[in-house]
């Protein structure tokens, strides 16, 4: 049977969904990559990069055992589903050093597994089968699985995985997957297309970070805000598509909005926080629930998130997928500056809004 490490089969953006015949469309989940793999009573789970994940989800140990056959490997993504969809800043919570708060998030914030793939089943390994087969075989293996262990929803009906693209982003799916019927599962290879929500913003050029080749040097991303109506100014992300030409540019071109920056910016408390004894990340006194440009990495906790800040007089318009809460989920393009436009323009009203859907509907009996 296939053992660990195993490298997920990954995915490559595309436009709109395919209208060719022989796709499987798949919802998107929002979550951390897992394969699953089980051997009797071991189990382990494995993140997308190849590292163990077992310890910070204990609670899907016994669920797993229980739904899955004595000797399988799979492919899906374990994701935690709150009042409002699937909730990822709470599973960015249990990357965690301390066991005793991992347990605690676990009674608190349970996960579930959602299983869209099966590469191995007993003493075959299933790698080279067709996902039609695959597929097929994942249903059977999965018929008694019980919460808080899933089976994706699957589909060949194209109308249908269009109305899911626009339905379950209520529910924080981020697009719908494409794979084809007769291709096999390639370890580490992008052949399948994720089909994701593509929209722009206008924001606030709030800040910059420095390139990693240190300060003075070139551009290394863009800070973004947006006002709320309450006339708030809140961090929302970063935008750093841009090329080595264009961030030495950017260098020179910033250099006349730092001057003064600091004085009146809406997030002194921040900077000036920041630089002080309790290190980056950190709340100050008093401070709102904003979150903060210097708040540390979850996923490298070795990297500097210090940054500078601008004077608030320019906007840059970005492309974005969608919402996490109150900021960009993931990071955005940047298009262009909007000198056109005034930063208390750039509001939260701009930006398009998808209804909830209850996560319940997608596992609903069919």
């Amino acid at each position: 049977m296939l053992r660990p490490p195993l490298k997920p089969m990954l995915a490559k953006l595309s436009a709109e969904l395919p209208e060719t015949e022989g796709w499987l469309f798949e919802p998107k989940w929002d979550g951390f990559r897992a394969l699953v793999f089980r051997d009797g009573d071991e189990l382990y789970i494995q993140s997308r990069d190849t590292k163990p994940l077992d310890r910070y989800f204990p609670e899907l140990q016994a669920p797993l055992l229980a739904s899955l056959p004595a000797r399988c490997v799979l492919d899906g993504e374990i994701v935690i589903a709150g009042a409002q969809g699937l909730d990822f800043d709470a599973l960015l919570l249990r990357i965690h050093p301390a066991a005793s708060r991992i347990q605690l998030l676990a009674v608190q914030t349970p996960a579930s597994f959602v299983a869209f793939d099966l590469l191995a089943l007993g003493d075959d390994d299933l790698l080279t089968a067709p996902q039609e087969k695959r597929r097929a075989l994942l249903e059977q293996a999965l018929a008694r699985a019980r919460p808080p262990v899933f089976l994706t929803p699957a589909t060949r009906d194209r109308a249908l995985a269009a109305d899911w693209f626009s339905r379950f982003e209520g529910a924080g799916l981020d697009g719908v997957i494409a794979k084809r019927l007769e291709a096999p599962y390639q370890p580490d290879k992008r052949a399948m297309l994720k089909i994701k929500h593509q929209r722009t913003a206008d924001c606030v050029l709030s800040g910059f970070r420095w390139h990693k080749n240190g300060p003075g040097t070139l551009v290394g991303s863009l800070l973004l805000g947006l006002y709320d109506d309450q006339g708030t100014l809140h961090h929302v992300g970063v935008t750093s598509s841009f090329t080595m030409a264009r961030r030495a540019s950017l260098s020179g071109e910033l250099e006349p909005l730092r001057a003064g920056a600091g004085d009146a910016h809406p997030w002194r408390e921040w900077a000036a926080f920041d630089s002080g004894s309790a290190g980056p990340g950190t709340q100050p006194a008093g401070g709102n629930a904003q979150r903060m440009p210097g708040a540390a990495s979850r996923w490298n906790r070795g990297k500097d998130l210090s940054w500078e800040p601008l004077r608030i007089e320019r906007v840059c318009e970005v492309a974005y997928d969608h919402l996490q809460g109150d900021r960009f989920r993931h990071a955005t393009t940047f298009l262009r500056f909007r000198d056109d436009k005034p930063p208390g323009e750039c509001r939260y009203d701009q930006l398009e809004e998808t209804p909830a859907f209850e996560l319940a509907n997608i596992f609903a009996p069919r």
